[in-house]
């Protein structure tokens, strides 16, 4: 395989203005660092490193960075974007020893219907999408690709399961990680209609107006002080 080179400038002076104008020339910042040496501050090309992550292996990219006369293996180990625009803001390259083994998450590909799908009428769920191996930079693998037409209802594929070369790869994985399963539609019951309610508010008392007749009585009598008068 023809060796990836990403070509950079160290990078003297910081801050936003500085990262902005850099930008604009086609550039990204970045900061190389583990292995041996100290922390660089780089302007790497901007194209160059937008391919190397758009690319099947993507971060596990192994490649050269070429600046100041000389050239260190690395991959990308992490990156800013532009929520907007997509564009690199900064990335963060790790050196690489090529003879000492080091952790990487790869992407796990699924491929073909299940049959617990197809004929069963389940549902298949996607559980985690990468697992963690342990290698030298030269073996890391772009994918794993599984063929998942054989799972049926409540089965799964986990990571052990995995088509890996243990005498380059070790899964640091739990190998009993569920990757991916078929399961059971699920039907949400109905819950019943509550019934409304109504609020019953109580009629207010009927007021009953004192008449003439209550105070007098029965008509025709007369009022009990004009009968105590005539006494």
């Amino acid at each position: 395989m023809a060796q990836i080179i990403v070509e950079g400038a160290p990078r003297t002076e910081r801050g936003k203005n500085e990262a902005r104008r850099l930008r604009v020339t086609g550039q990204v910042p970045a900061t190389l660092y583990g292995g041996k040496g100290g922390p660089l501050s780089l302007a790497l090309n901007t194209k160059q490193l937008t391919a190397i992550l758009r690319s099947e292996s993507g971060h596990n990219t192994l490649f050269e960075v070429d600046f100041a006369g000389k050239k260190e293996p690395a991959i990308v180990k992490d990156w800013q974007v532009d929520p907007v625009s997509g564009k690199l803001l900064h990335v963060d390259l790790l050196r690489v020893a090529m003879d000492v083994r080091m952790k990487v998450k790869v992407p796990v590909h699924t491929f073909g219907e299940p049959s617990g799908v197809k004929v069963q009428g389940g549902v298949y769920e996607v559980v985690t999408r990468e697992v963690e191996v342990e290698c030298l930079p030269a073996d890391i693998p772009t994918e794993f690709r599984m063929d998942v037409s054989g799972l049926m209802l409540n089965q799964s594929l986990r990571a052990n399961e995995l088509p890996i070369d243990k005498s380059k790869l070790k899964l640091l994985t739990d190998g009993n990680s569920v990757l991916a399963h078929v399961v059971a539609l699920r039907v949400e019951e109905e819950k019943p209609v509550e019934a409304a309610v109504v609020a019953v508010v109580p009629a207010e008392p009927e007021v009953i107006k004192k008449g003439k007749k209550e105070v007098e009585g029965e008509e025709g009598a007369e009022p009990a002080e004009k009968q105590e008068k005539k006494k």
